[in-house]
C-alpha cells in the first residue's frame, strides 16, 4: 500500500537509484489512478454484495443437521432459503455473539438439544464465510472514506514530502545530474498530482481547498483543514531550498524552477522584525518569501551571490550560496540588524 512504501522510501536506507526504482514501480502499479493522477491508499478490488457474500455452500451447509432441519422446517431465525434455493443466515445478524444469542433462543425440544450440540459448528460456519478476523477497516470495506479505490490525499502529500526528501539526500550523496533530474521529475509529477494544480472539473471541489479523500466514484471529499496542509507546507519550503547546516544557512536551488519567479513587476507585503507592514517593490523575475520575518529576494541571475542590506541600507556582498555565521547568528537571534536578502541564482 502507499503508507508502506512511502515508509520505506522514508527510511533513509535506500541509495537513490533504489527511490528511483520503487517511484518508479508506484507508477505503473495498481495504486496509480489514471483520472486524477494521483495514487490510492490500498490496490483497489471489488467487493462481493452481501446477499452473495453470505450464501453457506452446499457443501457446508449439509455439514450440519440443525441448519437443514430449520430450512426444513421453515424457522428463519438462523438460516432461510432464498427463491434460488441458496441458504443464507439471518441478514440481521452483526456478529457471531448475535448468531450465539440466537441459538440459545431455539425453544423447540428436539432442536434446543441439537442447537446446543452443533453450536460450535454453526459458529464456524458463521465465521468462515464472513471472516471477520481478517477486517482491516474502511480499507477493505468501504468505498468512501479512505477506503477501496480512495486517494488519501494526507497520505499523497506525505508521499511527496518522501519524494523530495530523496531528492536532497541525493543531493547531498553528490548523486549526478541524471539521478537528481529523475528524482526532481518525480518529484514534480507526484505535486501535479494534487489539487492546485487541477481544474474544479477535475478535482471535483475547489482545487485551494484541502480535501480528505477522492473516491473512485466522485469528486474530493470532506473539505477542511486536513493534514495534507502540513506536509503541502512543508514541501514548498523545500523546493525554496533555505537549509541550515552546521549552524549556516545556504540557498539550495535544484527544486526552484523559473515558472515560479514574476513575469512582471509586483509589491511584496510583509510583517518585518518590528511586527511592522512593509511593502517592498520585486522587479520582473524575482521570487519574494520571508525567514526570521526577514524578507529574502530570489533573482534569476548568471553569477550566484547574496547581498545582504542592513540596517541604514549598508549592504555587503557574499559570493556563492552560503551565508556567513555571524549574519545566520542575527537572523536567527532576530537581531533586527538585517532588512534584506538578496539571493542571486544562476539557474540551469
Amino acid at each position: 500500500m502507499l503508507e508502506g512504501q512511502t515508509a520505506i522510501l522514508n527510511s533513509g536506507y535506500l541509495s537513490a537509484k533504489e527511490a528511483i526504482q520503487i517511484l518508479q514501480v508506484l507508477r505503473t502499479s495498481s495504486l496509480y489512478r489514471a483520472d486524477q493522477h494521483s495514487y490510492i491508499l490500498y490496490p483497489d478490488r471489488s467487493l462481493p454484495r452481501f446477499i452473495r457474500k453470505n450464501l453457506i455452500p452446499h457443501k457446508i451447509f449439509k455439514q450440519s443437521k440443525l441448519l437443514q432441519v430449520l430450512i426444513t422446517s421453515g424457522d428463519k431465525t438462523v438460516v432461510q432459503r432464498d427463491v434460488g434455493g441458496g441458504i443464507h443466515f439471518n441478514g440481521a445478524f452483526r456478529n457471531a455473539l448475535e448468531l450465539k444469542q440466537a441459538l440459545k433462543r431455539i425453544q423447540q425440544k428436539d432442536l434446543r438439544q441439537l442447537a446446543d450440540k452443533e453450536s460450535d459448528l454453526v459458529l464456524k460456519i458463521y465465521e468462515d464465510l464472513f471472516d471477520h478476523q481478517s477486517f482491516t477497516g474502511r480499507s477493505g470495506t468501504f468505498y468512501k472514506y479512505e477506503g477501496l479505490g480512495c486517494i488519501y490525499w494526507h497520505m499523497v502529500s506525505k508521499f511527496l514530502l518522501a519524494a523530495q526528501e530523496n531528492y536532497f539526500l541525493a543531493l547531498r550523496a553528490g548523486e549526478d545530474d541524471k539521478t537528481l533530474t529523475q528524482l526532481k521529475t518525480f518529484y514534480y509529477d507526484i505535486r501535479s498530482g494534487l489539487g492546485l494544480a487541477k481544474s474544479p472539473k477535475v478535482y471535483g471541489g475547489f482545487p485551494t481547498d484541502p480535501y480528505s479523500h477522492t473516491p473512485a466514484h466522485i469528486g474530493a471529499q470532506q473539505p477542511g483543514m486536513t493534514g495534507q496542509v502540513k506536509e503541502d507546507i512543508i514541501t514548498r519550503f523545500g523546493e525554496l531550498g533555505v537549509e541550515v547546516h552546521e549552524g549556516k544557512i545556504r540557498f539550495i536551488t535544484g527544486l526552484i524552477r523559473t515558472e515560479e519567479f514574476l513575469t512582471a513587476a509586483e509589491n511584496f507585503t510583509f510583517y518585518n522584525i518590528r511586527d511592522k507592514q512593509t511593502t517592498i517593490k520585486l522587479e520582473r523575475n524575482c521570487l519574494a518569501f520571508t525567514f526570521g520575518q526577514v524578507p529574502i529576494v530570489y533573482h534569476l541571475a548568471d553569477e550566484e551571490r547574496i547581498v545582504v542590506t542592513k540596517a541604514k541600507h549598508n549592504t555587503s556582498t557574499i559570493s556563492g550560496l552560503t551565508l556567513d555565521e555571524k549574519t545566520c547568528n542575527s537572523l536567527f537571534n532576530r537581531e533586527g540588524k538585517i532588512d534584506r536578502l538578496d539571493v542571486f541564482l544562476k539557474l540551469k
